[in-house]
C-alpha cells in the first residue's frame, strides 16, 4: 500500500511543480496581451492585476496525467477506463473557453452553452452518473438521459460555485485543496481499503487537483501577483466535478460488501455508502450556499442572478471587521471541518467523539467570526519569527501609542484623495483597501466590464 501513496505523491508534486513554474510566464503573457480586469466600484483591490492563470493549471492537469500513465500503480486506471481521457477532453474545452472570456469576454449564453457541452463530452466519452444509492429503497439504475441530465447538472453547479466564492486572494484555490484532500481520503479508502478499482480514477482527480491547487497558491495569495481567472476558476471546478461524479456514479455500493445482520447493523453499515451522495455537496457546501444566497438576494432586488455584487461571504466579513488574511482562514477553516467531517463520519458513523469534536470546532470557529478585532500577540521568546505585527516589543517602541492593529481599522482612515475629493456617489459603496480579485468575485457565467486603458496597465505593479 506504501508504493501507491508514493507514486500518488509524486503526481502531486509533478502537478504543483509544473503549475507553479508555469505561473510566472503566464503572467508576464497576460500583461503582454492586456488580460487584466478594469477596477470596478465594487471591487476592493487597487490595482489591476493579470488573471489568465488558469493556463499554468491547465499545464499542471496535462503533466500529471502524464506522469500517472507512466507509474506502474496508476497506468492501470488509463488502461481500464477511459474516464481520465473523459476529464482531459472536457478540461480542454471549459479550459479554452475560460482563456477566451479572461482575454474578450465571452457572453455569458455562451458560457453557460460551453459548460454543458463541456459536461456532455465527459458523458459521452464514459465519465457519467449510471446509479445512486437512495436511502430506503436501495441501488437505482439511472436511464442513460437520467444519467446525462443529473452529471451536466452537477457540472454545471460545482463550476459555478467555485467561480462565486473565488473573491478573495488565494481563497478559492486554498478551499477546493482542502476539499480535494478529504475526497483523497475518502476514496483511497474507498480503492484500497474496500478493493473497488472503480474509485481508482476520482483517487487520481483529487490528487491531481490538489497538486494544480498548491502550485498556484504561491502566487495568488494576498496581495496576488495574478488571478486564476474563468479560465482556471471553471478548470477547478470542472475537475472537483469529475471526481464526485466518478466516486458517486461509478461505485457500486454493492460492491463494499456491507449489508449482512440484523436490521439495526445494516442500517449502521449503510451510512458509509451514502456518504458519496453527500460528500460532493459537502465539498462545494460553502460556495453552493454562496451562490444560494446570491441568487436570492439578486433576485429580490429584482437584479438579474448573475449581476456582480459585493453581497457576498467573503465581502460580509471583510465589513464586519476582519483583515484578508483572516477572512481567508475563516473561510479555509468551515470549509475543512464540514469536509474532514464528512470523510470522519463515513468512516465511523457510530462514534460519538466525531460528533463532539465537530460541534467544539464548530463554537471555536464561531468565537473567532466573533472576535474581528482581536490581534494575537506572540511570547517574548518568538518575536524574532513572527510577522512585526505581531510582537509586543514594537508597541512599546512606539512609545505606547496604539496603532491600527487590524485591516479594520486602517480602513477607518481616509484613503487618499478619492476619499476627500468625493468621487464615489452618495448610493456607491467605496472600495474596501484590501485586496481583492475582481475578477474572481464575477460568476462563471456573468458578465464582466471591459478592461479600459489596459495597455497601461503593466506600468502599475
Amino acid at each position: 500500500m506504501g508504493q501507491p501513496v508514493r507514486d500518488y505523491l509524486l503526481t502531486l508534486c509533478v502537478t504543483a511543480a509544473v503549475t507553479y513554474l508555469l505561473t510566472g510566464p503566464v503572467r508576464k503573457f497576460a500583461i503582454a496581451v492586456g488580460a487584466m480586469p478594469a477596477i470596478r466600484a465594487r471591487d476592493v483591490h487597487r490595482e489591476p492585476t493579470p488573471r489568465l492563470g488558469g493556463i499554468a493549471m491547465f499545464g499542471g492537469l496535462c503533466a500529471g496525467l502524464i506522469v500517472a500513465d507512466h507509474l506502474y500503480n496508476l497506468d492501470g486506471v488509463f488502461q481500464l477506463s477511459s474516464e481520465p481521457r473523459a476529464l482531459l477532453s472536457g478540461a480542454a474545452l471549459i479550459w479554452l473557453i475560460g482563456v477566451l472570456d479572461d482575454k474578450f469576454e465571452i457572453d455569458a449564453l455562451i458560457k453557460l452553452g460551453g459548460q454543458m457541452i463541456a459536461a456532455a463530452v465527459m458523458v459521452i466519452q464514459g465519465l457519467t452518473i449510471l446509479w445512486l444509492p437512495i436511502p430506503g429503497i436501495g441501488t437505482v439504475a439511472l436511464t442513460q438521459w437520467q444519467g446525462t441530465l443529473l452529471t451536466v447538472a452537477l457540472v454545471v453547479i460545482t463550476i459555478n460555485a467555485v467561480n462565486f466564492v473565488d473573491g478573495l486572494d488565494g481563497l478559492a484555490a486554498g478551499m477546493v485543496c482542502i476539499a480535494s484532500a478529504a475526497f483523497f481520503l475518502y476514496t483511497y479508502r474507498l480503492w484500497y481499503g474496500h478493493m473497488i478499482e472503480a474509485a481508482a480514477p476520482a483517487t487520481l482527480f483529487t490528487a491531481i487537483l490538489m497538486g494544480m491547487c498548491l502550485g498556484f497558491l504561491p502566487h495568488n495569495m494576498h496581495p496576488a501577483r495574478i488571478f486564476m481567472g474563468d479560465s482556471g476558476s471553471m478548470l477547478i471546478g470542472l475537475v472537483l466535478a469529475a471526481g464526485a461524479i466518478s466516486v458517486t456514479g461509478q461505485v457500486d455500493p454493492d460492491a463494499m460488501k456491507l449489508f449482512a445482520g440484523s436490521e439495526r447493523e445494516v442500517t449502521h453499515a449503510m451510512l458509509p455508502v451514502f456518504i458519496p451522495l453527500l460528500l460532493p455537496l459537502t465539498i462545494i457546501a460553502i460556495p453552493a450556499a454562496d451562490l444560494v444566497l446570491a441568487i436570492v438576494r439578486r433576485t429580490w432586488n429584482g437584479q438579474s442572478p448573475f449581476a456582480a455584487d459585493r453581497g457576498h461571504l467573503h465581502h460580509r466579513l471583510l465589513e464586519i471587521g476582519h483583515s484578508h488574511s483572516r477572512a481567508v482562514l475563516i473561510m479555509y477553516f468551515w470549509s475543512a471541518l464540514i469536509a474532514f467531517g464528512a470523510v470522519g463520519y463515513s468512516v465511523h458513523s457510530a462514534s460519538l467523539w466525531i460528533v463532539l469534536v465537530v460541534m467544539g470546532l464548530s463554537a471555536v470557529g464561531l468565537v473567532l467570526l466573533l472576535m474581528p478585532r482581536f490581534t494575537p500577540r506572540a511570547p517574548h521568546w518568538a518575536e524574532r519569527v513572527v510577522p512585526p505585527r505581531y510582537r509586543r516589543r514594537d508597541r512599546r517602541r512606539a512609545g505606547g501609542a496604539a496603532a491600527p492593529s487590524t485591516a479594520h481599522e486602517e480602513q477607518q482612515q481616509p484613503q487618499g484623495p478619492q476619499m476627500e475629493q468625493g468621487t464615489h456617489q452618495p448610493d456607491e459603496r467605496p472600495p474596501v483597501v484590501v485586496g481583492v480579485s475582481g475578477v474572481n468575485g464575477a460568476t462563471a457565467i456573468g458578465p464582466r466590464s471591459r478592461l479600459s486603458g489596459s495597455r497601461k496597465a503593466d506600468s502599475t505593479r
